[in-house]
């Protein structure tokens, strides 16, 4: 019996050293290249391994009050198929009305595909599930707790995907939940954008979407009612970054790093959870010192992570020192998960700056090179800048005994959020 509590022993040690003390990638680029630079496109699509698509609609969506109708006319729309994906998918108000009008098309013949996380919609199952697969609808919970594959409980689906028909899709950081659309307690709904795609990245995110439908059933999604011809509708030309932990050197994770140290006048970042690694800190205060106006708006007292908050808030020394400008969000909490580059690029979907984001977790986002989407991103971040408090590196140093005290104690969500 010893030598069983000693092999136990050592392999919850090795667990905890794994799942704590794996050193991170030490991203660093050969050689910078600026995103105007006539070889940056094909730098850019070449090493995240994705293809470019030109001729696409982009439509911005700020907060639930606008996205969520714009999502439900689409599903009561569709024809042949819809096909979701989500983090969150939380029962309550804002659920009835998607679960109602996704069953209403079921009903009608329409293929409704769903896959939920099994930790992100935990309170999903029972009566709301019954009522989808009642009406016709699938639906397969990712990466339910198995003992065969309690090696990857880290790994969620973070993706936040709805494809229409093959030929509309909407991305970007919001679930379904009341908290995006109904103000409760005296908060307001969270601050949130979601975009509207049309044109030829559509089939690139149904791809995405299909990915995960396959390896929770099997099942291979393939013919028209799924991936249909689709024409140009627009002026966008867009990639799309799919990001899992299969690969510790995600895709989004280049694609941000590329993105930010080829930044020439400004790098504008997004973002509710903000815990950049020690690479990522140095790739901002570098292109900082280089002039580049670099900001980043994270949520404030209202978080919804005030542990991640702490966190964040206790690497912030050599960012200020550096130049980056900091900003938190006062009148509600901020999930936007935005990068805006000079007047060029855009990114937005569901990727966070920090480990779990860009190590444990799927992944999906839109890296759009069009100065009118990063036009219209950039009236929302100054809109939401005019309604912050900036963190100076004066006023940080005056942030309370306690946080001081406690910051050193948690740590491990630098590697672990």
């Amino acid at each position: 019996m010893t030598w069983l509590a000693v092999s136990g022993a050592v392999f919850i040690v090795w667990l905890i050293l794994v799942f704590l003390f794996t050193p991170g990638i030490n991203y660093r680029l050969a050689r910078r290249t600026s995103i105007h630079d006539a070889d940056f496109l094909y730098t850019i699509q070449s090493t995240c391994q994705t293809a470019l698509h030109h001729g696409n609609a982009v439509t911005v969506y700020t907060n639930g009050e606008q996205f969520y109708p714009a999502m439900l006319d689409a599903i009561r729309g569709a024809t042949r198929s819809i096909n979701m994906e989500c983090y969150i998918f939380q029962d309550g108000r804002v659920a009835k009305r998607f679960i109602d009008a996704l069953s209403e098309r079921a009903r009608n013949g329409v293929n409704v595909t769903i896959v939920v996380d099994a930790i992100g919609s935990f309170n999903l199952w029972g009566r709301p599930v019954r009522r989808l697969r009642a009406a016709g609808c699938r639906i397969e919970s990712y990466q339910r707790l198995r003992w065969y594959s309690l090696h990857r409980i880290n790994n969620r689906t973070h993706r936040e995907l709805l494809i229409v028909d093959g030929c509309v899709a909407f991305c970007g950081g919001a679930g379904i939940a009341d908290w995006w659309a109904i103000a409760e307690r005296g908060r307001r709904p969270w601050r949130d954008t979601m975009a509207r795609i049309e044109g030829p990245l559509v089939a690139a995110l149904q791809g995405v979407a299909a990915e995960n439908w396959l390896e929770c059933c099997g099942e291979i999604l393939t013919g028209p009612d799924y991936f249909p011809d689709l024409e140009r509708r627009g002026d966008t030309t867009a990639f799309v970054v799919k990001s899992s932990p299969s690969d510790r050197a995600t895709a989004s994770r280049v694609t941000f790093q590329l993105l930010m140290e080829g930044a020439d006048q400004f790098v504008r970042i997004g973002t509710p959870y903000f815990l950049p690694d020690r690479a990522l800190r140095r790739a901002l205060v570098n292109t900082a010192r280089r002039g580049v106006k670099v900001s980043v708006l994270v949520p404030g007292r209202r978080t919804d992570q005030q542990w991640v908050r702490l966190a964040s808030r206790r690497m912030w020394k050599e960012l200020l020192r550096g130049g980056v400008r900091i900003f938190e969000y006062r009148p509600a909490m901020t999930h936007a998960k935005i990068l805006i580059v000079d007047d060029q690029w855009a990114v937005l979907g569901t990727t966070n700056i920090d480990n779990r984001s860009f190590e444990h977790n799927d992944e999906v986002n839109v890296a759009m090179r069009d100065p009118a989407v990063a036009a219209r991103l950039l009236q929302d971040y100054d809109r939401d800048l005019s309604d912050s408090d900036e963190i100076t590196y004066e006023r940080w140093q005056r942030r309370p005994l306690w946080e001081k005290i406690v910051g050193p104690f948690i740590w491990i969500l630098e590697r672990q959020q």
